[in-house]
């Protein structure tokens, strides 16, 4: 007997950042998600090797689906009731295949993860940064995540975010619009 998927019941997707070339961009604004149907989100990025310049992960949190609500760096400076993001993970390879172990990154609370571009520069990476719902403040229920790098060297990446432990599980054609859970799917 086959197994109930996992899309719908355990977790849903959605996409924070297209794949781009960060050296062309300088930087990428990410997607809004609604954070009120789940417990977490976990941002996933890939990217191929670069320069040795850091790769920044900007966190915000916001009370609107749109800009024009109030923005602000998910950690206590930015809104006194939130908590920054104390750690990540990350697989860096040569070459990724799979058989890499992931390896903890603890930082002081911010609302930024950095990639250190003199130890991970020159490998492909796999980024996850886990944002727990309740960590965004009171009022605030939008997550999205900016990356910025100022290499000059070619560094192709892409970013979801991964949605788990959902509140209405269902099957995925029916799962809450992402952008905003009480609207219509487009």
């Amino acid at each position: 007997m086959a197994g109930m998927e996992g899309l719908g019941r355990l977790f849903d997707i959605g996409l924070a950042v297209a794949p781009v070339d960060i050296n062309t961009s300088d930087a990428a604004t990410g997607k809004y998600i609604d954070m009120s149907h789940a417990t977490g989100v976990t941002i996933v990025a890939i990217t191929l090797a670069g320069g040795a310049d850091d790769l920044t992960f900007d966190v915000q949190q916001h009370t609107q689906a749109t800009s024009a609500g109030t923005n602000a760096d998910l950690d206590a400076t930015g809104v006194a009731t939130s908590t920054g993001i104390d750690h990540f993970y990350i697989k860096a390879e040569t070459a990724l295949d799979n058989d890499e172990a992931w390896v903890k990154v603890s930082q002081t609370a911010a609302s930024e993860a950095v990639v250190v571009g003199a130890t991970y520069g020159t490998q492909q990476k796999l980024v996850a940064i886990y944002v727990a719902a309740d960590q965004l403040g009171d009022g605030y229920r939008w997550l999205s995540v900016d990356v910025a790098c100022t290499t000059s060297t070619s560094q192709l990446m892409a970013v979801l975010y991964i949605l788990h432990d959902l509140s209405r599980q269902r099957g995925p054609a029916n799962l809450p619009n992402l952008l905003n859970a009480g609207a219509a799917n487009a």
